[in-house]
């Protein structure tokens, strides 16, 4: 809190009352024409503009003359201009220039061309925004360099880079404004579901590497800034509305809907206001595979059959064990499931608005107080453990903000409520419980097969016959769906949020959040100094549901400080190299302090060549799930390994008759997620003593209570302009250490677990053998060597007389021996070989333009707690045309995605993603 005080006391003390005001207008160097939306920036800060649709523009500032503005905008080589008076008018003519001269912030918290950004980023503005073929801009960051974007639901998708992300991506950061988007609740960003609206954004940047020196822990594989227009400089009444249709095979043709409303107003030099609402309805891509997702090669007449996207079929026993009668067989066998399809309507929507009041108090100064409110509400589909109907999900955030040329001081609330969600695979597994137990099932599935095997079997059945006989007299009855009793069941479940009777999403989670930096470059010549730091506060509150909170909420929190410096250095009239040195310091009440350190090097040449280098670390606290979930996921209970959260969790369970009888058990053992970190075995060592019989084979797990995963980055690039081709390369090596990923262990519900399991006198084996025992999946650090490296390469140029080419490829590794490691797994799902093109004209003809792209990934195996299995490769074509219509300043476009409607996944168990064909008119959208 000092600390805090001390940078906002610095940051009042930096305020000065003195003012500068400068006018004027930028056109191209061709038509004359003026250019909307270029930046005008103070050299060295980051106070500016932006010209208007008029190519006119405002600025005022409290610094005195002589300073140096900048003026870009995309697709113009950005040019420098000497303010000498108050009052100047500047009137710029820009050239035509290249991707090179666009300036970001991101990369080191200060304006900077990304020519001499000191690591890798990504830019994806309005000119992008407009000519994107992807229905809307998120999804067109899937065309970026380096970048995956999974699709986990129509509404919901998931920015992935350099590796080692599922949906819950943990690693990556969003920030809207500086307001981190990530749900308390999940602890990571559910796409732009409750993000920001088209209409509204300014810029979009991307780090693909590690950031923590400047962002903090979250900022561990990469961060995504969304910069919205301030009412200041982008005034007037903008809307865009979006009108197709979805084509799937499995859902068919179904109507699509994308509206978005902007509202902003300058009332006078002191005040200014905007308002968005965005509205997105369409129908889900539905997922329907019923292939077994433990063994491909199985069919639905298996008598452990455990369908990818089918749900209570994850309910299942020993029936040899649970009868304890010779004559049943020695086979596991599932209740029958529902199929995903029956247990949701695939609606996907969104509703979001946001609202901002800006106060710039002294005449003149850029001193600027703001508030901003957001608010948003969705449908979608998550997969996570398991796949979840998030129903009228609701997430708000508001943030307080100060700042000036020199610094900023925010604080912001972020808090989740999950509405009416629910876990579907509870829902199939209780709308089975609901019209006939567990227990009289299986009874039911043995009294039949045994019948059979007792009366002769007269009529000559196979063991397979045997076992659809079974199968059909204990599904007598089963509720059918759409049946009134199976809606019924359904309803009931849907709203219960205890997992053993229902299946309810339950959640009312928040974290608080401030911020605060403060640049001393206008204070000290020699270099560019910055500092800054930040404080969190988690309240977790899942009703029990989700976390092991059902007695009180759970609340921790963290803190950190960092500081910059950046020195440019004049070698030669032809030669600069840009220093900087970035560090900091984070600290979570639960672990030990980290401190995360950044250098790196950019030597420019004759303004046409750069090289850059930086080694950097990083680091990620566990999150909120890794540390307090305690969930029963069916196949395996959640545990996180907090130390107060392992004896938080308790159940109890059942022993079978042998367990009683022989070993002189209780009929049921209350067992705590202790008991999956210090005694438990590892799950590839249990399979092979089934397999083999013989308890020699069986290995101690007990895994190690989690701590932080670091990781130290390496990066080297080079971008370059030769002519009229742009290339920009880069390549990375990432060494990790203390891996968090989740760990399958079993945990036998009596005896004390050692390896061989002979140490209890065998009592853990044959609880094993019995299967008296539970599967926990542990949250922990691998000591195993894990690493990734990789290369990307990304060329652009113009050809055809105004024709814009561009094209990328990239190559991701993982390093990791899993064969010695097999119950552990690292996640890394990203494709070896990715490549990526886009061809298209601006103005092809007058007022008409056109864009095509195209998206190629190699195979590769995805990896997560819902289940593993190939993603086959694929090749996307996206495509739009669009004709402006200067009158009434609009724009008017015509696309379509996946064009050639070859449907494709990008993640094990979801939907398949077919085509989308749509028509849309922005209006006003500077």
């Amino acid at each position: 809190m000092r600390t805090i005080l001390s940078i906002v006391f610095l940051c009042f003390c930096g305020i000065t009352f003195s003012q500068t005001t400068i006018t004027g207008t930028v056109v191209d160097d061709v038509s004359q024409q003026p250019i909307p939306s270029a930046n005008i920036i103070i050299t060295g800060t980051s106070v500016g503009t932006a010209t208007d649709f008029d190519g006119n523009f405002s600025l005022t500032t409290d610094q005195n003359p002589p300073f140096t503005i900048q003026i870009s905008s995309v697709g113009f080589a950005s040019k420098d201009v000497e303010v000498t008076t108050n009052k100047q008018i500047i009137n710029v003519v820009l050239n035509e220039g290249t991707a090179l001269d666009e300036v970001v912030i991101s990369a080191s918290r200060t304006p900077e061309r990304i020519f001499e950004s000191p690591v890798t980023v990504e830019r994806f503005g309005l000119k992008e925004i407009k000519n994107t073929a992807s229905a809307d801009f998120y999804d067109g960051l899937e065309n970026l360099k380096g970048v995956d974007v999974n699709t986990n639901s129509l509404t919901f998708k998931s920015v992935n880079t350099r590796g080692f992300a599922t949906f819950a991506n943990t690693r990556f950061m969003q920030l809207v404004d500086g307001m981190d988007n990530s749900t308390p609740a999940l602890n990571f960003p559910i796409g732009n579901l409750v993000g920001m609206t088209e209409t509204d954004v300014l810029s979009v940047e991307l780090l693909p590497g590690a950031s923590s020196a400047l962002y903090g822990a979250n900022a561990f594989n990469g961060i995504l800034f969304m910069r919205s227009k301030n009412p200041f400089d982008h005034e007037g009444v903008s809307a865009s509305f979006k009108r197709g249709i979805t084509s799937q095979e499995a859902a068919g043709d179904n109507p699509y809907t994308d509206l978005s409303v902007r509202m902003a107003h300058k009332f006078s030099d002191k005040f200014a206001a905007k308002i968005n609402f965005g509205y997105l309805k369409g129908t889900d891509w539905q997922a329907t595979s019923e292939v077994d997702k433990l063994d491909p090669s199985r069919t639905r007449s298996n008598t452990n059959y455990d369908g990818i996207n089918v749900y209570g079929d994850e309910v299942s026993t020993n029936i040899r064990a649970a009868s304890g009668l010779g004559v049943i067989p020695d086979v596991v066998v599932s209740r029958t499931g529902y199929n995903e399809r029956d247990l949701t309507p695939y609606n996907a929507e969104s509703v979001k608005a946001d609202w901002g009041l800006y106060y710039r108090p002294i005449e003149g100064n850029s001193l600027e107080l703001s508030y901003v409110g957001k608010v948003g509400t969705g449908t979608t589909i998550y997969q996570g453990t398991n796949r979840y109907n998030i129903d009228g999900f609701f997430q708000q955030q508001h943030k307080l903000e100060i700042k000036n040329d020199n610094f900023f001081v925010r604080a912001y609330e972020v808090s989740d409520k999950a509405g009416d969600s629910y876990d579907m695979v509870f829902t199939g597994i209780n709308i089975n419980r609901a019209w006939k137990s567990d227990e009289d099932w299986f009874g039911d599935y043995i009294a039949t097969y045994a019948g059979i095997e007792l009366g002769g079997n007269p009529l000559g059945l196979t063991d397979q016959q045997k076992h659809d006989a079974a199968r059909a007299a204990a599904d007598t009855g089963r509720y059918e769906p759409g049946s009134p009793q199976f809606k019924n069941a359904f309803n009931k479940s849907i709203n219960d949020p205890n997992l053993a009777t229902g299946s309810k999403f339950q959640d009312a989670s928040k974290y608080f959040h401030s911020d605060a930096n403060y640049n001393f470059s206008h204070l000290v010549d020699i270099a560019d100094i910055q500092v800054g730091g930040s404080y969190r506060k988690y309240t977790l509150n899942s009703g029990g549901t989700i976390y092991t909170d059902g007695q009180s909420p759970i609340e921790y929190s963290e803190f950190g400080v960092y500081s910059q410096i950046q020195k440019d250095i004049e070698l030669s009239e032809e030669m600069e190299l840009k220093l900087t040195l970035s560090g900091r310091y984070d600290k979570s009440e639960l672990f030990d302090g980290f401190f995360s350190p950044r250098l790196s090097a950019g030597l420019t040449l004759n303004r046409d060549h750069n090289i850059r280098a930086s080694v950097q670390t990083g680091f990620r606290n566990p999150t909120t799930q890794d540390l307090f979930i305690g969930l029963d996921a069916g196949r395996a209970i959640l545990v996180g390994s907090a130390p107060d959260n392992l004896n938080r969790y308790t159940r109890d369970f059942n022993v079978s008759l042998e367990g009683q009888t022989m070993f002189g058990q209780p009929s049921t053992i209350t067992q705590t997620g202790a008991a999956a970190y210090n005694n438990s075995y590892s799950a590839s060592s249990v399979t092979a003593f089934a397999a083999a019989g013989n308890p020699a084979l069986l290995t101690v797990a007990n895994p190690e209570i989690i701590k932080p995963e670091k990781v130290t980055s390496l990066e080297v690039g080079y971008r370059g302009k030769y002519e009229s081709v742009i290339v920009d390369v880069s390549a990375y090596y990432n060494k990790y250490e203390d891996f968090i990923s989740q760990e399958v262990v079993i945990a036998p519900l009596y005896g004390t677990v050692s390896n061989g399991g002979l140490d209890d006198g065998g009592l853990s084996a044959q609880a094993i053998a019995n299967g008296d025992y539970q599967a926990y999946s542990a949250y922990t650090n691998s000591d195993a060597d894990v690493n990734s490296y990789g290369a990307s390469i990304g060329l652009s140029t113009k050809v055809f007389n105004g024709f814009d080419l561009g094209g990328s490829y990239t190559f991701t590794k993982q390093d990791f021996d899993q064969a010695a490691n097999p119950d552990f797994q690292t996640s890394f799902n990203t494709p070896e070989h990715k490549f990526k093109a886009t061809f298209g004209h601006t103005d092809l003809f007058e007022n008409f333009g056109f864009n095509i792209a195209y998206r190629f990934s190699d195979d590769y195996f995805w990896e997560a707690t819902f289940g593993n299995g190939i993603v086959p490769e694929f090749h996307v074509l996206d495509a739009q045309i669009n004709y402006e219509v200067p009158s009434i300043k609009s724009v008017i476009k015509v696309g379509a995605t996946n064009l050639t409607g070859n449907e494709y996944f990008t993640a094990f168990g979801t939907g398949f993603i077919g085509s989308m064909y749509y028509a849309s008119i922005t209006i006003n959208n500077l």
